[in-house]
């Protein structure tokens, strides 16, 4: 199999880009970009750390997924999960960051990429408090690029679309997937509370 190795085989593959696919990313948010992502309730961070590239999802209520601190800067709280802590401490390590948003049933999505730092500032910690629980530590990120993707992959991906989802039957759950990690593991003890535990641990 031939493999493309070089930036000229590949642009040579391609061609040039599309202009304004160029300039439409800006250093900083532009008020529509704002807007924008203001909207969304779900992200993804790709972060670089010792043991290669990760990427985790984040979501929560729009307002509580993150906070716009100026046009160069948001900060967005790490709130609870299993405490694996790829991406903070690939963060320490390295603080280049990507983030992914998207909008539920809006096929656009939104790029940044920027740099990381972490802080458990208490001010700022508050200010995330979501029924008397707070997060632990807040991602700050200083914003390098932002622009938005257009529609394509989503649309080719039917993702919004009714007849596109599926169900939990069609796929392994949760506790299948450990056990098929987990010698010994029990998967369906782990399904038949997971639902409550999650209800009652996600701040």
């Amino acid at each position: 199999m031939r493999k493309i190795t070089t930036l000229e085989a590949l642009e040579a593959l391609y061609g040039d880009p599309v202009v304004n696919a160029v300039k439409k990313e800006t250093r900083t948010l532009t008020p529509e970009y704002r807007r924008w992502i203001e909207s969304s309730n779900f992200f993804a961070i790709a972060s670089i750390g010792a043991n290669g590239v990760d990427c985790s999802p984040r979501g929560d209520a729009s307002g509580q997924l993150f906070r716009v601190l100026d046009d160069e800067t948001i900060a967005v709280p790490d709130r609870r999960g299993n405490n694996r802590l790829d991406t903070l401490k690939n963060i320490v390590a390295d603080p280049r960051v990507s983030l992914l948003f998207l909008i539920p049933g809006i096929n656009e999505t939104l790029r940044i990429r920027g740099r990381a730092t972490l802080t458990d500032d208490q001010t700022l910690l508050e200010s995330f408090d979501m029924g008397g629980k707070k997060p632990a530590a807040v991602i700050l990120i200083e914003i390098d690029a932002v622009y938005f993707q257009c529609a394509r992959a989503l649309k080719r991906a039917r993702l919004w679309e009714q007849g596109a989802q599926r169900t939990k039957g069609d796929v392994p759950t949760a506790g299948q997937m450990v056990a098929s990690a987990i010698a010994g593991f029990d998967g369906d003890a782990y399904d038949s509370v997971l639902d409550e535990r999650q209800k009652t641990t996600l701040y």
